[in-house]
């Protein structure tokens, strides 16, 4: 009984003496002062005007594992047959979906890459990839892959053939 009441006690004493070490240089949280308002410059700087802080800036020169590509310039390759492709009519547009097969296995980053130079009323894409070095004599399956696009009424209102195109064939789809 008398050790629990002396340490009851001391107890007592250790946090009441607390309120002063709130105000000391004892404290860790009072070693830096305290926080102050600092007034910012309302324009960013021309350097930081156009990037995102958040997100790292990319090395330029380039990288032994990863092949240097310019921005904006996809240099993907046909793929070799078209096996499908299904047009989903969507609330407030459609869903052009094309799957093809390879010449390797492991296609990746595969796109639907607009044709310009398709006549008026016609919607032409090539289906393409980024294609590794790799083994040809693989089954089909390791080598699909699919992509997709979204069209809005205002992009079909014009169009009345939709057509996907790879190295070997087409497959088109009239209205």
């Amino acid at each position: 009984m008398k050790t629990s009441v002396g340490v009851l006690l001391i107890s007592a004493l250790t946090v009441a003496g607390c309120g002063t070490v709130r105000d000391s240089r004892l404290n860790p949280f009072n070693w830096f002062g305290p926080a102050r308002t600092v007034a910012v410059d309302a324009a960013p700087s021309q350097a930081a005007a156009g990037r995102n802080a958040l997100i790292p800036e990319r090395n330029r020169a380039g990288s032994i594992f990863r092949r240097n590509r310019e921005e904006g310039v996809y240099a993907g390759r046909p793929m070799a047959v078209i096996d499908e492709m299904l047009i989903e009519r969507r609330p407030g547009g459609a869903i052009v979906r094309a799957t093809g097969i390879a010449d390797r296995a492991g296609p990746f980053d595969v796109r639907l890459v607009p044709d310009e130079a398709a006549p008026a009323g016609v919607l032409r894409y090539t289906l393409s990839a980024y294609q590794r070095p790799g083994p040809r004599n693989v089954g089909p399956d390791a080598r699909k892959a699919t992509a997709a696009v979204w069209l809005t009424d205002n992009d079909l209102a014009t169009i009345s053939r939709i057509e996907v195109a790879g190295r070997e064939n087409a497959i088109a789809r009239s209205r």
